[in-house]
């Protein structure tokens, strides 16, 4: 099926091809993913999928957004699909999530989101005062943000039912950190300024930002997402007592709003803090299906903390992925040992994958944790 796009500003002309994909058939009635984070159902082996498996560590992604930037290419479905589908093709994963931007959000709040060549993400205009906080709008999914939908239904067609479609969003306190700092930051001075000098400014802008992920999250599922994730990038952050009060209450809020049957099923919510091991009883009390671990979380005291609540995501070290096939294999069994047998588990990174990794070191542990969690699940 051939797919063309124009590229507003540029004027080319894009083709892109949905090559055929793999010859299994696979329905989401007995899908491993959510299997796994579907309360009281046993999967027959551990499902795997990458954070940021879509994107710079395919040569057929480089290949596709060739002389197309970030942004333009978020306001192109078929090319958001395409890119979405390559690690599925390629890897054999067990889901598809949404490729996207993480500050889609903000941006259609109008506060002019640009991308420099080499630099991460800027904004034009920051939160900085009360009536900054009271004039930002709360976006219409269907209309601000409908190019992020129609990439939902278009995706989801492709897909056909091979895997399941994972819907995302960052969290509250992760995209205040941008719209107050003004982009990336290592130190977040600007933002823990306003945290401990006016805190009921800084819940304000965090309340009007999850009202915003529940309406984009239930957007995305009414367009086709079966599963949503909520990225707490900078969650890790925080003091310990800040943490419950700036970046969980927001998600808990959050997991609250959601729509969570649609098309007869469930549709499982994942929360995932970076840095977030101290506070695994609390995220998962937020009524969330699982809850993803850095990897800097020992897999086997986070199962005996919370396994009993909530199913787990993780947590392979990302940089594992440079080493030699055999040494990825020896991961892959600790893991897995680690969580040891029954359900509950999804395997994954315990962060995005590096742009800059093998391209056949993927498709190496995708293929160890399919072959090698089936004793597992006996």
């Amino acid at each position: 099926m051939a797919c063309f796009a124009k590229v507003g500003g540029h004027g080319i002309l894009l083709a892109m091809t949905f090559v055929a994909r793999s010859s299994r058939k696979r329905t989401l009635t007995n899908a491993p993913l959510i299997d796994a984070i579907t309360p009281g159902v046993r999967e027959q082996r551990r499902a795997v999928w990458f954070m940021r498996q879509a994107g710079r560590s395919l040569p057929e992604y480089r290949q596709v957004r060739a002389g197309i930037d970030m942004l333009d290419s978020c306001f192109m479905p078929e090319l958001l699909a395409e890119i979405t589908l390559q690690p599925v093709r390629r890897h054999d994963v067990d889901a598809a999530i949404l490729f996207s931007d993480i500050l889609t959000i903000p941006d259609a709040m109008g506060l002019g989101l640009s991308f420099g060549a080499g630099e991460g993400p800027k904004f034009e205009r920051v939160i900085d005062s009360k009536s900054a906080v009271e004039n930002l709008p709360i976006p219409d999914p269907e209309q601000e943000l409908q190019y992020v939908m129609n990439a939902v239904r278009t995706i989801r067609r492709e897909l056909n039912s091979e895997v399941p479609l994972i819907g995302f969003s960052g969290s509250p306190w992760t995209l205040a950190t941008y719209m107050v700092e003004g982009g990336s930051s290592k130190a977040f001075t600007k933002i823990k300024k306003m945290l401990y000098s006016e805190p009921h400014l800084l819940h304000a802008l965090l309340d009007k930002l999850a009202d915003s992920v529940i309406l984009y999250l239930n957007a995305q599922i009414k367009a086709g997402a079966q599963a949503v994730m909520v990225f707490d990038t900078w969650g890790g952050v925080l003091a310990h007592r800040e943490y419950p009060e700036f970046s969980l209450r927001y998600m808990h809020k959050i997991v609250d709003g959601l729509v969570r049957e649609h098309e007869g099923r469930r549709v499982p919510v994942t929360l995932f803090t970076k840095g977030g091991g101290l506070w695994l009883e609390a995220i998962a009390d937020t009524g969330c299906d699982a809850v993803g671990l850095d990897w800097t979380v020992d897999i086997a005291e986070a199962r005996r903390r919370v396994g009993h609540k909530v199913a787990l995501q993780g947590n392979m070290d990302p940089s594992v992925l440079y080493a030699p096939a055999g040494r990825i294999e020896d991961e892959v069994r600790s893991i897995l040992a680690a969580f040891g047998e029954g359900s509950g588990h999804v395997f994954n990174l315990g962060h995005g994958i590096h742009q800059d990794v093998p391209t056949e070191s993927p498709k190496v542990l995708v293929d160890a944790v399919h072959q090698l969690s089936k004793s597992y699940h006996l």
